[in-house]
């Protein structure tokens, strides 16, 4: 039986890729940076470094929102303020949002069976506020943010400092919906829950996986439609039994990808 579901924000329920793209852009512009296509696709990639540094404890969160900018002006050589263009970035990136297709549906339908539970390594002011924007904050119990507890996943202790606020919790009765392999699922197999992959392109899913191959998400959905049936199936004690010759491109057939937890 399931009766707490943990999601992951950040391309997850909202599309954090479009919303870093016009982010940067704004912030640049009041550089005078001209934001290319390739400009932003390496701002992109330096991004994604530095947040895996944060989540293998390499970096602190500080660090993070202006190393980026400093490995991206300095490989460019770009003479512009890194110290400004992350204030910028966050001030611009907290101020919208947009829904990845089915995120609104999704919420609607896990409402009123479960206890939905919001798990960000995001920064808290930029979480906030894309939010309150959405208006999507009153369909979660609630909001834990990295910044705000003091740990971030896949570290344990953020998911044992999440548990502890939660009443009656039970491993066994909860799971964790989200997009990053390293974060929101190597973190939910360290604290012993559920882990459902929600791997949008079938080709990144391959390459994910083959990537971090010791990290096994005990399912694989491509649109967030299949999450709520998954649910409910494991709800009802139905869902199909584990297999850990499934392959991630199975999902397409299946709605979900069964993977076999290794029992030590």
């Amino acid at each position: 039986m399931i009766r707490n579901i943990f999601l992951d924000l950040d391309d997850t329920i909202l599309d954090f890729h479009k919303a870093e793209h016009i982010a940067v852009q704004r912030a640049l512009r009041e550089l005078d940076i001209e934001a290319t296509p390739e400009l932003l696709s390496r701002y992109s990639q330096l991004n994604d470094q530095q947040w895996k540094l944060l989540e293998l404890g390499k970096l602190t969160r500080e660090e993070v929102k202006v190393r980026r900018y400093r490995l991206l002006f300095q490989e460019l050589g770009l003479d512009a303020s890194w110290e400004m263009a992350a204030r910028l970035y966050e001030g611009f990136l907290s101020q919208g949002h947009f829904f990845l297709d089915g995120a609104e549906e999704l919420l609607r339908q896990l409402f009123p069976s479960y206890r939905l539970y919001l798990a960000s390594n995001g920064t808290a002011s930029v979480q906030r506020g894309r939010l309150k924007s959405a208006r999507i904050g009153n369909y979660f119990d609630q909001i834990f943010i990295s910044e705000e507890i003091g740990y971030h996943k896949p570290n344990r202790d953020f998911f044992e400092y999440c548990f502890q606020q939660i009443p009656d919790f039970k491993s066994e009765e909860s799971l964790i919906v989200g997009d990053s392999l390293t974060s929101d699922i190597k973190g939910g197999i360290n604290a012993g829950i559920t882990t459902v992959w929600f791997c949008r392109d079938e080709e990144q899913a391959r390459r994910s996986a083959e990537a971090y191959p010791q990290i096994r998400p005990d399912y694989v959905v491509h649109e967030l439609r299949e999450v709520c049936s998954l649910v409910q199936a494991l709800t009802d004690r139905s869902a199909p039994p584990r297999t850990a010759s499934a392959p991630p491109q199975a999902a397409a057939k299946t709605g979900c990808t069964i993977r076999q937890k290794i029992v030590q």
